[in-house]
């Protein structure tokens, strides 16, 4: 069975993109590294070759920082089958006045955040594989 791919936006000097970036990396490095697998989101965006063809036709989720949705975008862009997106700042609404950090450092609050993200990015792939 090929790993679910997922993919985070760069989200470069935003609090929600480092968010979206953790949680990624906690998803597919810690959780469910059998399951799931992450990639560059610029190899994907300047179509590098390798990149492009492990994403193409693919079941993907990806976790985006903001409405601009770049990493979705970008992976559908690319032929990758998006079977779910995710957005950090939508996280933010079940916790109204957290203070998440800064584009460079989260805070406690910041990390239970992506904690709870990336458990849900987990529990999406596994339904995924189920299919």
């Amino acid at each position: 069975m090929s790993k679910v791919k997922v993919v985070a936006c760069s989200g470069i000097g935003k609090v929600y993109g480092l968010m979206a970036r953790e949680a990624v990396l906690e998803a597919t490095g810690r959780l469910a590294p059998e399951t799931t697998e992450t990639l560059c989101l610029a190899h994907i965006v300047t179509g590098d070759e390798e990149a492009v063809s492990r994403v193409a036709g693919c079941p993907c989720i990806t976790v985006d920082g903001c409405p601009a949705l770049c990493a979705r975008k970008s992976v559908e862009n690319a032929g990758g089958v998006i079977e779910a997106g995710f957005r950090s700042v939508d996280e933010m609404r079940s916790h109204r006045g957290a203070e998440p950090g800064t584009a460079t450092a989260l805070t406690d609050e910041g990390w239970q955040i992506v904690d709870e993200l990336a458990q849900k990015v987990v529990a999406k792939a596994a339904e995924m594989g189920e299919d």
